[in-house]
C-alpha cells in the first residue's frame, strides 16, 4: 500500500469539524488543552467564538459539555481516547448519558499506534468503557473517508456518540460515494470459507490478509464494522451462517471490544467459532507505531496465520 494515500483519523475529525462549521451554527468545540494534537485546533482557527479550551482538566470539559446541551446546543468535546474515556468516566456516565444528551466524544490517540507516548497513552480499553454505558453510540472509523461522514452523523444523531480516532496515518481505503450509516457493517470483500470483521484502522490490514489468503486458496468475507455500538446484528448472524467461522480484529483489548460485541450476538443467534484478534490483556509499550502493531499481531500476516489455523 506505499502508493495509498495515507491521513491520519484525527486530521480528518478537523477537518469535518470545520466542514460542520460552515454549515451549521448551533454546536461548540471544547477541547482539554491538545487542540494541537487532537485537530481541533482547526475549527479554533475558523471558529474561535465558538471554540473553548477547557485546560488540562477532562472531568470538567464534559460537565461543561453537558451544561452547554441541556440548554439546546450540540457540542463536541475533545481529548486523548485515554482521558476522555478513562480519566472522565463518571462526568460522561452521570452528567452526558444518563440525561442522554447530545453530546459528541472525539476521543484522538486511542490505541496501540499512538507509538513512543507508551502504556499510559496507548488507551485500549476505551471501546470496552464506553461500551458498557447505557445509551451510548460508539464509533470506530477506518479511515479519512468514514471519519468524517462518522462525525456528521454523530452530528444528526439524537444522544451521546463517543468517536475513536487515530493517531497514525492511515490508508484511505473508501471514495466519496462511500455510504455511511450508524448501526449498519460493510460486505467489503464477500467469500465463503470464513469472515474477517475488523474495525478501524485494522480494515486495512484485513483487506491485505484477503489478498494473501486469496493466493493461498482460502476465500475470506471481509466485513467492515465502523459502529461497534449498536453492533450490526444482521450481518453477523449471516456471515455467521454462510461462513460457519469469524475472526475479528481490534486494535484494541480482546476484552469489552468489537469481538466481545460479535460474540455476543453469534451466542445468542449462531454459535460458531470466533477468533478475537486484539490486545491480550496487556499493557502496551513505548516504541514506533508501526513495529508495536506487528509486535502486538495487528497485522495483515497475523491474520492470515490465525485464518488459516482456524
Amino acid at each position: 500500500m506505499a502508493d495509498v494515500k495515507k491521513i491520519a483519523t484525527r486530521d480528518s475529525y478537523g477537518n469535518a469539524l470545520v466542514e460542520l462549521g460552515n454549515q451549521y451554527d448551533d454546536f461548540v468545540v471544547l477541547d482539554a488543552d491538545l487542540a494541537a494534537a487532537t485537530k481541533t485546533g482547526m475549527f479554533k482557527k475558523a471558529f474561535p467564538e465558538r471554540f473553548y479550551d477547557c485546560g488540562i482538566a477532562e472531568q470538567n470539559m464534559i460537565s461543561i459539555a453537558a451544561g452547554f446541551a441541556a440548554t439546546g446546543k450540540k457540542v463536541f468535546a475533545s481529548s486523548f481516547a485515554m482521558f476522555a474515556a478513562g480519566r472522565a468516566f463518571e462526568q460522561v456516565r452521570n452528567s452526558v448519558a444518563y440525561p442522554k444528551l447530545p453530546v459528541i466524544i472525539g476521543a484522538t490517540h486511542a490505541g496501540i499506534s499512538v507509538g513512543e507516548d507508551g502504556a499510559t497513552h496507548q488507551c485500549c480499553e476505551d471501546i470496552a468503557l464506553m461500551r458498557a454505558i447505557p445509551g451510548m453510540t460508539v464509533l470506530n472509523p477506518a479511515d479519512d473517508t468514514e471519519a468524517k461522514l462518522a462525525v456528521k452523523a454523530a452530528y444528526e444523531h439524537d444522544g451521546p456518540v463517543y468517536i475513536r480516532f487515530g493517531r497514525l496515518a492511515v490508508p484511505v481505503i473508501f471514495d466519496e460515494d462511500y455510504k455511511f450509516e450508524i448501526g449498519k457493517g460493510v460486505t467489503l470483500k464477500d467469500g465463503d470459507d470464513v469472515t474477517i470483521i475488523a474495525t478501524g484502522l485494522m480494515v486495512g490490514e484485513a483487506l491485505e490478509a484477503y489478498e494473501i489468503l486469496k493466493e493461498k486458496g482460502v476465500n475470506a468475507r471481509i466485513i467492515n464494522m465502523p459502529t461497534i455500538k449498536p453492533i450490526d446484528r444482521d450481518i453477523i448472524i449471516k456471515a455467521a451462517k454462510e461462513t460457519g467461522k469469524i475472526v475479528t480484529v481490534e486494535e484494541h483489548s480482546v476484552i469489552g471490544g468489537l469481538g466481545s460485541a460479535v460474540c455476543d450476538v453469534v451466542c445468542d443467534e449462531y454459535p460458531v467459532p470466533v477468533v478475537k484478534i486484539g490486545v491480550n490483556d496487556e499493557f502496551g509499550y513505548s516504541g514506533p507505531a508501526v513495529e508495536l502493531l506487528k509486535k502486538f499481531g495487528l497485522s495483515a500476516d497475523n491474520i492470515v496465520d490465525k485464518v488459516l489455523t482456524l
